[in-house]
C-alpha cells in the first residue's frame, strides 16, 4: 500500500480555530466541533490537543451498538492512550478500588475487563469515568475525551441517562475535556455550556497554497498558465477530504504515467518521435486533473451508489437536483417546478435531513452539495 503524502502535517487555513479550541481546552472547558465529515474536525481537537500538551481518547460512538460495546470501546481507548509500562502500573493500582482488573498478557494484547451482568453495565461506567481524570492527576496532563457520532447512543440509551451522566461527569473533572464532533449542532447545545466551533469549507488561496506546496515536495507542479491549477481547487470546492483524495490520486497516476515512458523508451521498438503516455516534465495538466477526477469517482461510484439508496426518495431527489443545476434559492417557485419537487415541509424537511447527513450546507452556504466529488459524480451520472 503507498503512504499518502497529501495528509496534511499542519493546519490548513483553520489557524484562528486552532486558537480558539487549544484556549478552551486548556481552560478546561467543554465544546463542540461541527462540520461536514472530510472537513477536519477530528485533526483539528488533536492538533490542538498537542499545542496544549493533552492526550486524545477518541470513541466513535457508531460503533457503540449497545452499552456493552460503549465501554469495551472506551476501556480500549483508555488503554491505547496509557500503554506505557509505568502507565499501566498506575491503572493496575486504580484497579484495586474498582471493579475492574487489568490482564496483561505477553502473547495478547493488555485488557481492561470486568465481570458483571449487562444491567450493571452503569456501575461500570462510572467507575471506567474516573480513571482519566486520575491519571491526568498523577501524570500531570490534561485529556481530551473525544466522542464522534454522540447521538447514536441513544438507539440504546433511551431515557438519556448514560448522555447525561457524561455531560455532568466531565464538567466535575478539572483535566479531562468533553468534546462533541457533530455535522451540525442539535438545538440542546446552544443552551448547554458547550462552546461551539464551527467549520466552514476552506478557502480557496488556503488549499492552494497547500496543494502547490505538497506537489512540490513530491517533485510535481501545475503547468503554468493553464487551467490545471484551477480545475483542481474547481473540482474540491474547499472540501479538504475530497482534495487529498484527488491529489493523491493525481500524484499516483503521474508517477504511473512517467513509469510507463520510461519502461516505452528502454523498449527496443521504442521511437522517439511519439511516446504512448502523455507526461513529461513533472507538469500536471488540465487533462491530468480531470482524468484522475474521472478515475476517483469511478472507483467510488459504488459507494455513492449505496448511499443514494439509503436515502429517503425525496432526499435522494433534492440531491440529485442539486447537482444538476445548483442554485442557492431550492424553495423558488421556478426551481421546484423546474426539478419537480415536492412544496412545503416536504422539500425543506428534505434539506434538513441532508443538511444534518453533511451532504448539503444549509443556506448560510447556499445550499450547495457538500461533497463536491459525489456532485461530480451525480452530474455525470445523470448528464
Amino acid at each position: 500500500m503507498v503512504n499518502n503524502p497529501f495528509v496534511p502535517r499542519y493546519v490548513i487555513g483553520r489557524q484562528a480555530e486552532l486558537q480558539q479550541v487549544s484556549r478552551v481546552l486548556a481552560e478546561d472547558g467543554d465544546l463542540m466541533v461541527a462540520g461536514i465529515p472530510g472537513s477536519g474536525r477530528r485533526s483539528l481537537i488533536r492538533w490542538a490537543a498537542q499545542k496544549i500538551g493533552a492526550r486524545v481518547l477518541e470513541i466513535d460512538c457508531l460503533r457503540a451498538t449497545t452499552s456493552s460495546r460503549f465501554l469495551e470501546l472506551l476501556a480500549e481507548g483508555l488503554l491505547e492512550v496509557f500503554s506505557q509500562p509505568a502507565e499501566l502500573e498506575l491503572i493496575q493500582k486504580w484497579s484495586t478500588g474498582h471493579p475492574v482488573t487489568l490482564e496483561q498478557y505477553l502473547t495478547r494484547r493488555t485488557r481492561l475487563v470486568w465481570h458483571v451482568p449487562s444491567q450493571d453495565n452503569w456501575m461500570i461506567l462510572q467507575s471506567l469515568l474516573t480513571l482519566p481524570q486520575k491519571m491526568a492527576e498523577w501524570l500531570d496532563c490534561r485529556v481530551v475525551l473525544v466522542f464522534q457520532n454522540f447521538p447514536h447512543i441513544r438507539s440504546w440509551d433511551r431515557t438519556g441517562k448514560w448522555e447525561e451522566y457524561l455531560r455532568q461527569e466531565v464538567e466535575r473533572q478539572n483535566l479531562v475535556n468533553y468534546v462533541l464532533i457533530a455535522t451540525v449542532p442539535e438545538p440542546w447545545v446552544y443552551q448547554s455550556n458547550l462552546h461551539i466551533v464551527t467549520l466552514a469549507p476552506l478557502e480557496r488561496q488556503d488549499l492552494q497554497s497547500w496543494i502547490i506546496n505538497t506537489m512540490a515536495a513530491e517533485g510535481l507542479k501545475f503547468e503554468p498558465d493553464s487551467q490545471a491549477l484551477n480545475m483542481f481547487l474547481n473540482y474540491v470546492q474547499g472540501h479538504l477530504g475530497d482534495a487529498i483524495a484527488l491529489a493523491r490520486r493525481i500524484w499516483l497516476d503521474c508517477r504511473a504515467f512517467a513509469k510507463m515512458n520510461t519502461e516505452a523508451t528502454k523498449s527496443p521498438d521504442h521511437s522517439s518521435s511519439a511516446i504512448a503516455y502523455p507526461f513529461a516534465d513533472e507538469l500536471i495538466q488540465t487533462h491530468h486533473v480531470h482524468r484522475s477526477a474521472l478515475s476517483l469517482v469511478e472507483d467510488l461510484s459504488l459507494t455513492y451508489e449505496s448511499l443514494l439508496l439509503l436515502l429517503p426518495p425525496i432526499q435522494a431527489r433534492v440531491l440529485e437536483s442539486l447537482a444538476l443545476d445548483p442554485t442557492d434559492s431550492p424553495h423558488s417557485r421556478d426551481y421546484i417546478e423546474k426539478h419537480q419537487l415536492s412544496r412545503g415541509g416536504g422539500l425543506q424537511g428534505a434539506l434538513a435531513g441532508l443538511e444534518q447527513k453533511g451532504l448539503v450546507y444549509g443556506s448560510k452556504y447556499g445550499y450547495r452539495i457538500a461533497m463536491p466529488l459525489l456532485a461530480f459524480w451525480l452530474k455525470h451520472r445523470l448528464s
